[in-house]
């Protein structure tokens, strides 16, 4: 119900006004039944402008930080994602990554609508990478199309470390139905897997015009960081006794 509310009078109106999203492709998203969309993740507004422009329900795997933020702003954030029936996922460990895909593979069950990000988490710089396979084993147990998604604009209107985006048209691509069904049951191939989540990427690449880049998202960032800890100037204590 508050899904509805937030969609058709609070939220979504408010972001097509001020947005102004272009929408291409719309017509690929099934109207009915279980899909996944797989979308490329560039801001934090993407969880809200993707949604804003679709007909149906759509639930994300969003990310367990979102639902245990401190101070005001972490408690109405957990607030809303909580009434928009959003998915908090534990992304630390093997058992956490199969604990999303049993979570995601509910959605589908239930015939809906699963957005999913297979970077797993935001492009800190506006470049796409390599995508984790959880999104190819969803896509083979529950036997559904993936729908995949470009967001376009989005990472100039909010990049990290932005509060408030900026007021400015995005696009929002969606490209024809992926069907996997020739792999059926090899769902535990690796291989398979592998080649499932990279022609998914492949498709959003085309959809996006990013440049592509075959790490994953959280080692670069991870080793982005670590270089700018070391890079960091460090303060010169002074001696004892020193003037």
């Amino acid at each position: 119900m508050f899904y509805q509310l937030l969609k058709y009078v609070l939220l979504g109106p408010l972001l097509r006004l001020l947005f102004r999203p272009r929408t291409e492709g719309l017509e690929h998203v099934p109207a009915e039944g279980a899909a996944i969309v797989a979308g490329n993740h560039l801001s934090f507004s993407d969880h809200f402008l993707m949604p804003a422009v679709l007909r149906r329900r759509i639930t994300f795997l969003a990310k367990r930080e979102y639902f245990t933020g401190p101070g005001v702003k972490g408690r109405l954030t957990a607030a809303f994602f909580r009434s928009a029936g959003q998915i908090p996922v534990d992304r630390s460990g093997r058992e956490a990554g199969r604990a999303a895909i049993r979570e995601g593979l509910g959605v589908l069950a239930a015939d809906e609508l699963l957005g999913i990000y297979p970077e797993g988490t935001r492009s800190h710089d506006g470049r796409l990478y390599k995508g984790k396979v959880g999104v190819a084993v969803m896509a083979l147990t529950a036997g559904v199309p993936v729908v995949p998604c470009a967001m376009v604009g989005t990472f100039e209107i909010q990049p990290p470390g932005r509060r408030l985006p900026k007021i400015r048209r995005v696009t929002i691509r969606f490209g024809e139905p992926l069907d996997f069904s020739r792999y059926a049951g090899m769902e535990g191939d690796k291989a398979v897997l592998r080649a499932v989540t990279d022609e998914i990427m492949y498709r959003i690449l085309a959809l996006s015009g990013q440049e592509y880049v075959d790490e994953y998202a959280g080692v670069v960032k991870q080793r982005a960081a670590e270089a700018a800890e070391r890079d960091r100037p460090r303060r010169r204590l002074p001696r004892p006794g020193g003037h």
